[in-house]
């Protein structure tokens, strides 16, 4: 099953989209991001995607008041939270507010310990993000790009249990220029975790080029600005996915 999964990102409370990962080019959307969740929620989709900016980039969540308004929210559909969670206490604390799975990127490179350890403590519900510059993982709320390339790290993932790896194109994020499907594509190709693509998507035609992609291996795409600007309708897409 292909997910068509939108996205929240949380800047000072608000659901805001960056331009490229950058912090002075965001736009803010909506200043209630509940509202924004219902509305999603009511046109059908299967997952609410929710990142915590302020948290990313400060090492620890922030907007916990937004995401716990999120949830309720939501009700039955399932929510996946990353942004700021680097050790098993904050890991902890963000399934308490009631979301499904959490997402873990910086510390995934930093200390694997850490999401392995998770892992076996929360089955199931462990997501690792892999934030990528021309291959190479970027952490720190994209503030820092190191070494390491995307396929690499997602290896020392598959025996882990992690339930999936969300990949984005930083380049693209925010951009409405296409998902890098090729880069996604690969990474799947590489491993056995299930991949999401993230970051570009700008149609339609997007959504259905990932979704004929799911033999290989990817799970999903999360779409943000195309949803907010209207250049992807979300009903529409829903039902079109629905048909394949």
């Amino acid at each position: 099953m292909f997910e068509l999964i939108p996205a929240i990102d949380l800047l000072g409370g608000e659901c805001v989209r960056l331009a490229q990962g950058r912090y002075d080019a965001a736009t803010v959307y909506e200043a209630d991001p509940a509202v924004a969740a219902k509305r999603f929620v009511l046109a059908g989709i299967p997952r609410l995607h929710v990142v915590d900016l302020d948290g990313a980039k400060a090492g620890r969540p922030v907007n916990t008041a937004a995401v716990r308004a999120i949830v309720a929210a939501a009700g039955k559909v399932p929510v996946q939270l990353g942004g700021g969670l680097r050790d098993a206490t904050s890991i902890a604390a963000a399934l308490d507010t009631g979301v499904d799975r959490v997402i873990l990127g910086t510390v995934a490179l930093r200390e694997p310990e850490v999401v392995r350890a998770a892992t076996k403590a929360h089955p199931g519900r462990i997501v690792v993000g892999l934030d990528a510059k021309d291959g190479r993982v970027s952490v720190e709320g994209w503030l820092e790009t190191g070494e390491a390339t995307v396929v690499d790290v997602a290896r020392r993932f598959e025996d882990a249990g992690v339930a999936a790896i969300v990949h984005t194109d930083i380049a693209r994020d925010g951009m409405l220029t296409g998902p890098n499907l090729e880069a996604t594509a690969a990474l799947a190709d590489a491993i056995e975790i299930p991949v999401i693509i993230s970051g570009g998507v700008s149609s339609e035609e997007d959504l259905v080029a990932g979704a004929k992609l799911a033999h290989r291996g990817i799970a999903g795409a999360i779409v943000g600005r195309a949803l907010y600007t209207g250049d992807v309708d979300l009903a529409s897409a829903l039902a079109r996915l629905g048909s394949l």
